[in-house]
């Protein structure tokens, strides 16, 4: 009996790799673990023949455009992403090796084609801006640098904040000397980054408690995915249409819109001259998961016309505003088939703890449900963000084991959800953690989406292939 690669079937079937999974999981095509790389399978060479011979001659226009809308080719032009020979690219640039470095607040420059920006909300940055000007004080860059003092106590709001911003140094060396400047922290910016811990520890972000490694507790989206809803709802019952608009205004309402998305998942919103990650960490009383934080950021930022961002670019094709076109996005990021789908990597790892791997995977794949957290349809050979996330944050124990035999036994590799998942839990982050480093940093890419929609200027209209009951036939009775 033949076997062939992965390469050799999809050149003979002449189809992109998801076709040929679909072909194995209806059972067409027969395949197993490679023999020399059980991470990769063989597929058995009559079947994909016999597969290819059936194809030929009978694909029709509307079996084709149903095919696109469906993990096909792209329908809509764009510059902003996309994956290629197994990566990630933010126009033209690999996005693992952006992670290794810088911010999402880079990333959004690059995606939206502007100059270096932040995530504050705009009076607040004049308010910060006016009170540098007015205190006579020397700036940061010109104060002699401070004595060493002894550690402050694990609950000090200001020891949280100072770790979490010499993390954030550390972590990501600046682009330009633009960015550079930007990145400099004032004394009114640590004022107001103590300011912003504090309160963390008094609302401990919106009565959210953290988990531990050994929390059962489902990552939902939880209160979060609440206020984040609210807060663009707002903006989008009073925000203008995006239509006859110019980009530089929208770039600006851009930031705004995204100011206001993190001040609603948060709690509060982002202080001036203060990273956005930085300041999620402080929200959640753990500095030292900033590295893995802007990580997970900038690797979330955008992946290509996916639902949410095809639901954004829908709604902005009808000139709606770019508040209504990410609370499109927000909405059907919420689903269990996109971010929500890491609910399920924390409930099959809860399953895991109480009856073991094996037992807990049998289960699951005994009830017909596929699982989370596991393949992709665009990573045949592993999801390149999962693997920078995992290598650079070791997760608990139990994901390890968890991936390692799911790997072995059924084939498949962890995906983004599972390490989203699995470094949250190894960090102790809130349950809903994962869903919100997800939604924050894709909101960056719905934006410069929607900001290429509207000037695209080109309504997005799809035609139905009617299959229900035929209509009456002209004149009949």
């Amino acid at each position: 009996m033949a076997w062939l690669n992965a390469r050799d079937a999809l050149r003979i079937l002449g189809v992109r790799p998801q076709t040929l999974y679909a072909n194995v999981s209806r059972g067409r095509i027969r395949a197993r673990p490679d023999p020399r790389d059980s991470r990769r399978s063989e597929y058995r060479e009559e079947d994909v023949l016999r597969a290819a011979k059936q194809a030929r001659g009978r694909r029709k226009v509307a079996t084709i455009a149903a095919e696109a809308i469906e993990w096909g080719d792209p329908v809509l032009p764009s510059s902003i992403c996309t994956v290629a020979d197994g990566r990630h690219w933010y126009r033209g640039q690999d996005a693992i090796a952006l992670a290794a470095r810088a911010r999402l607040e880079d990333i959004a420059a690059l995606l939206w084609q502007t100059e270096p920006l932040s995530f504050t909300p705009a009076n607040a940055a004049r308010k910060a801006a006016a009170r540098a000007t007015q205190s006579s004080a020397p700036s940061a860059s010109q104060l002699p640098p401070a004595s060493p003092s002894p550690p402050s106590p694990p609950s000090s709001a200001s020891a949280s904040a100072s770790t979490s911003a010499s993390a954030s140094t550390s972590a990501s060396a600046p682009a330009s000397a633009a960015t550079a400047a930007a990145r400099t922290v004032s004394a009114s910016a640590s004022v107001a980054r103590s300011a912003s811990a504090s309160i963390s520890v008094s609302a401990r972000v919106n009565g959210r408690a953290r988990r531990s490694e050994n929390d059962d507790s489902a990552s939902g989206p939880g209160p979060a995915l609440a206020a984040g809803l609210a807060a663009m709802a707002r903006r989008a019952g009073r925000d203008l249409p995006t239509v006859g608009r110019s980009p530089a205004t929208l770039c600006a309402e851009a930031r705004e819109v995204m100011a206001s998305l993190c001040a609603g998942m948060l709690g509060a919103p982002v202080p001036a001259g203060v990273a956005l990650h930085d300041h999620v960490c402080a929200r959640w009383r753990q500095p030292a998961a900033a590295t893995f934080v802007r990580r997970a950021l900038v690797l979330m930022a955008d992946h290509e016309l996916n639902a949410s961002a095809f639901s954004v670019r829908v709604a902005i094709s009808t000139g709606a505003s770019l508040a209504a076109g990410v609370l499109a996005g927000l909405s059907a990021l919420s689903g269990p088939l996109h971010a929500g789908a890491t609910q399920g990597v924390a409930a099959l790892a809860g399953q895991a703890r109480r009856q073991g791997a094996d037992t807990a995977v049998r289960a699951w794949l005994a009830q017909g449900r596929p699982l989370p957290g596991f393949g992709h349809p665009l990573y045949p050979e592993g999801d390149p963000r999962a693997a920078m996330l995992l290598a650079t944050t070791r997760p608990p124990a139990l994901y390890r084991h968890l991936a390692d035999h799911v790997e072995r036994s059924v084939g498949e590799i962890a995906n983004v959800d599972f390490a989203l998942t699995a470094c949250c839990a190894r960090h102790a982050l809130p349950p809903d953690a994962p869903f919100v480093l997800f939604a924050l940093g894709r909101c960056v890419g719905w934006l410069a989406h929607a900001l290429e929609q509207a000037q695209a200027r080109r309504l997005i209209r799809p035609r139905a292939r009617y299959i229900g009951i035929a209509p009456a036939a002209a004149g009949a009775d």
